[in-house]
């Protein structure tokens, strides 16, 4: 009996730790470089940042935008973009080498969704990292 107690204690503690290892996440994003930081301008040029939103509707994957390690872009339209900062960046996301794959439920992305970097070549799975608030960014209608 007393070994069946200590099996059911040592599991959660053993899962504690383990969540421990990873230590704190540093959403801190890091500063662009230059070529980074251009393109970002680019992309949200003539567009208004409106209230963070949980999440979006499922699109064409194929509209997504790697700024950086720590920022997607999910291109809406010529008219709407969303950015989202990732929770504590995505190592090696701005290579755009790798293939993503975003993990999620239902026709929406949502903060808390995991995306994950999967080597094109070999398929080798790399880093797994979780999706921020999406902020949109709009084109002003021109009144007229």
């Amino acid at each position: 009996m007393q070994s069946k107690l200590i099996l059911a204690l040592a599991i959660p503690v053993s899962a504690a730790l383990a969540l421990a290892a990873c230590g704190p996440v540093d959403s801190t994003p890091k500063p662009l470089t230059d070529k980074q930081s251009v393109r970002l301008t680019k992309e949200l040029a003539g567009k208004v940042a409106g209230a963070p939103v949980n999440c979006i509707s499922d699109f064409n994957g194929t509209n997504v935008i790697r700024i950086s390690d720590d920022i997607l872009l999910y291109r809406v339209s010529g008219r709407l973009v969303y950015k989202n900062t990732l929770r504590g960046g995505c190592p090696g996301l701005a290579n755009d080498n790798d293939i993503l794959v975003t993990e999620q439920f239902g026709g929406q992305k949502c903060r808390g969704d995991l995306i994950k970097l999967l080597d094109r070549t070999s398929g080798i799975p790399g880093p797994v990292c979780s999706l921020g608030e999406f902020v949109p960014y709009r084109k002003e209608k021109s009144g007229g």
